[in-house]
């Protein structure tokens, strides 16, 4: 590859698995890809990963129901980094997965982080998104959990459907429970029935596949066919867009921020 083939932003270096640290960035540098008809792709990666693309059929199916909310949990002894905070480390895996999933973007953030490892960066953050569709998204990171958590949990009115990314033997699993408002009155406080769904626990097939191959691939068929790659640059705007708000939310202790 030419050395002109590349784009690069300018300015402070973006932290990993983002398209920069500055949303206005991000935009400009989508906007230099379309006006010089390069193919812009960010690399996140699970958005490759056979496991998420399988939790999104599974979600996408009438079966799931309604999406009430998600969850994630990316949480570790370290590494510590003096770079970044835990939020710019690990949270853009999270939120790229929740905008994948569900095909939109959040509208504001609110998140609250400390500092427990007396360090100049927030080594622990809970982070809530509020979505345009009124699906709510929480995640939860941490430098100083010692139990080794990497999970992506998607509640809907029928299934609930779990991403384990260290359980290499059953990576998905959806449970067939759920509950979701009846016809009519449940009481006299005029509260609806709620119709509870208790079934199976299914552990479904997920094909094995290399996610960076399968990044690579994609980035490579962008450039031969000049197709939008799905971690394109709109895409990657969104994840800094989002990530921004969170940290602007943390800083005032949890105030909503629109994104």
């Amino acid at each position: 590859m030419d050395e002109e083939d590349c784009l690069v932003a300018e300015g402070e270096p973006a932290p990993d698995f983002t398209l920069t640290s500055d949303s206005g960035e991000a935009r400009q540098l989508a906007e230099l890809a379309d006006d010089v008809g390069r193919a812009l792709m960010v690399g996140h990666t699970f958005l490759f990963n056979a496991g998420i693309r399988r939790m999104k059929e599974v979600m996408s199916e009438p079966s799931f129901g309604r999406v009430y909310y998600l969850h994630a949990t990316r949480t570790n002894l370290g590494p510590i980094r003096h770079d970044v905070n835990a939020v710019w480390d690990l949270a853009p895996h999270d939120i790229a997965i929740f905008n994948y999933l569900l095909d939109d973007e959040p509208a504001w953030a609110s998140a609250i982080g400390t500092r427990v490892l007396k360090t100049s960066r927030d080594d622990i953050a809970f982070a809530t998104l509020g979505y345009r569709s009124g699906v709510v998204g929480n995640i939860h990171v941490s430098w100083s959990d010692p139990n080794k958590v990497r999970e992506v949990v998607a509640v809907g009115s029928r299934r609930r459907v779990v991403f384990n990314d260290l359980n290499d033997v059953e990576r998905v699993r959806y449970y067939e429970r759920g509950v979701a408002a009846g016809d009519g009155i449940a009481d006299t406080y005029g509260e609806f029935k709620l119709l509870v769904r208790d079934g199976d626990i299914v552990s479904p097939k997920v094909e094995p596949s290399e996610p960076l191959k399968n990044q690579c691939l994609e980035f490579i068929d962008a450039i031969n066919t000049n197709t939008t790659p799905l971690a394109s640059g709109p895409f990657g705007r969104g994840v800094v867009r989002a990530l921004t708000a969170i940290e602007a939310s943390m800083a005032a202790r949890g105030t909503a921020v629109e994104v």
